[in-house]
């Protein structure tokens, strides 16, 4: 997410924290680059354009912090407006005082729809709520049994009319008798979509808008199509009239410039991004740690989210204490890729550790990728207990029974070997710096 624009704006913005003192022209320069930075990264030009008049209003009037140098104050204000232009705030489900809260998901075909409503549906149940999803889309071959093999596949109820004489309004208007019947906190309603924005698409989503009289309505929007997902939106949003947006294949857009237009261009904020293919790889919106993301700052508060999903208390003191202590292993290192495949890709997960891109001297982050963790476990996995527990027993013979064992070869046996040391010696480092944040206080709450 963001990898293009991030890797060039954090290039771009650490350069000009470097200067002890700042010119007009320096400025100039900076942004200069950061505006082609985001139009390469298909940002709207007008957007683009305002985003740099208003960060340079502010540099130019600016009092400089004391405990702040001028670039770093810059990139203040950068992050600042990055984060304005995606929403400024997380915008939250509006929820009825009523139950159902009706939420209906459009869009076209194409863009994830479907899928997104179960993941919706996924993450509200998983906030201890009831949900329910209606199969309203009867358009599409196979989209009625698609809705009803994610519902089994999440354990979630889906409403949903097999006669030939069912229509959509009819499947909606029933679904919402039936959740207020059952006391059913939140309905979902999957409508149709098309290849293209069409009179006869509008008039059936008015329909059902007006029948049921949805809290939300959502357009489901595909981040890697761009200014078309723009565009599409407006249009959308001029016809329909909706609350807000969810930008699918986030995870496959390494530019970013539907997500940073969105807002502006639309008139109204994403929601939810969906950033993978797993039924939890789907996430609320949160601008301002976005916007961290893009300028390199990491996201701490997302990544421990995440990781309380997948640690309890005692693990996560457990492997803090093993850290403090310089007792680390190949095991350890084993579990923790298990754990951070279920977070989410690595490379996802990267992007949310602060400062990791000052450790590419010592620790090849090109090397930290889903493949590559493969072979590092299929490495591990051909180690005996006592290696494991004790690499530096690792000779030239034992390398190459590893190598071969795991199917890779010495060298590759040799360069794992060498970066755990130095990631030994980075987490001993980390961990002996004074921190609010242990482990066994983030995950004080499990």
């Amino acid at each position: 997410m963001f990898e293009s624009l991030s890797e060039k704006l954090t290039s771009v913005l650490g350069n000009l924290s470097k200067k002890g003192k700042l010119t007009e022209q320096d400025v100039d320069n900076a942004l200069r680059q950061v505006r082609l930075s985001m139009l390469e990264a298909d940002v709207d030009y007008k957007v683009t354009r305002e985003f740099i008049s208003r960060v340079k209003e502010q540099v130019m009037g600016a009092k400089l912090f004391a405990s702040l140098s001028p670039g770093q104050t810059v990139i203040k204000f950068v992050r600042e407006e990055f984060s304005q232009i995606l929403g400024g705030t997380k915008s939250d489900i509006c929820r009825s005082d009523k139950s159902p809260t009706i939420i209906m998901v459009i869009g076209l075909q194409g863009t994830g729809k479907t899928t997104t409503t179960s993941k919706l549906a996924l993450h509200l149940r998983s906030q201890n709520n009831s949900v329910m999803m209606a199969a309203c889309d009867l358009q599409r071959p196979g989209a009625v049994e698609q809705l009803d093999q994610l519902g089994k596949q999440s354990n979630i109820p889906v409403y949903k009319e097999t006669a030939k004489t069912a229509t959509p309004y009819k499947v909606a208007i029933e679904a919402k008798k039936f959740a207020q019947k059952e006391n059913i906190q939140y309905l979902i309603v999957d409508t149709a979509g098309r290849l293209s924005i069409n009179e006869q698409l509008m008039q059936e989503l008015k329909q059902i808008k007006d029948a049921i009289k949805p809290d939300e309505i959502l357009l489901v929007l595909d981040a890697m199509t761009g200014q078309d997902a723009v565009r599409s939106g407006t249009m959308f949003n001029d016809t329909i009239g909706m609350t807000g947006i969810i930008l699918t294949k986030m995870d496959g857009d390494a530019r970013g410039g539907a997500a940073l237009s969105m807002k502006n261009a639309v008139g109204l904020p994403i929601k939810f991004i969906g950033i993978g293919e797993k039924p939890d790889q789907f996430e609320p919106f949160y601008p301002e740690r976005i916007a961290s993301r893009i300028l390199g700052m990491g996201d701490v508060e997302t990544l421990i989210e995440k990781a309380k999903l997948q640690y309890t208390q005692k693990e996560a003191l457990n492997l803090e204490t093993k850290i403090k202590r310089n007792q680390f292993t190949m095991n350890d290192l084993l579990a923790q890729f298990t754990n951070f495949k279920r977070m989410g890709s690595t490379s996802e997960l990267i992007g949310m550790i602060p400062g990791l891109n000052s450790a590419a001297g010592k620790i090849n982050l090109g090397d930290i990728n889903d493949d590559k963790i493969k072979y590092v476990e299929a490495i591990i996995l051909s180690m005996t207990a006592k290696e494991r527990e004790n690499p530096l027993i690792i000779n030239g013979s034992r390398r190459n029974r590893i190598a071969k064992g795991s199917g890779t070869s010495s060298a590759e046996v040799n360069q794992l070997l060498n970066q755990f040391k130095q990631m030994q010696k980075l987490m001993k480092r980390f961990s002996n710096q004074r921190s609010r944040n242990s482990l066994s206080k983030i995950f004080g709450g499990n």
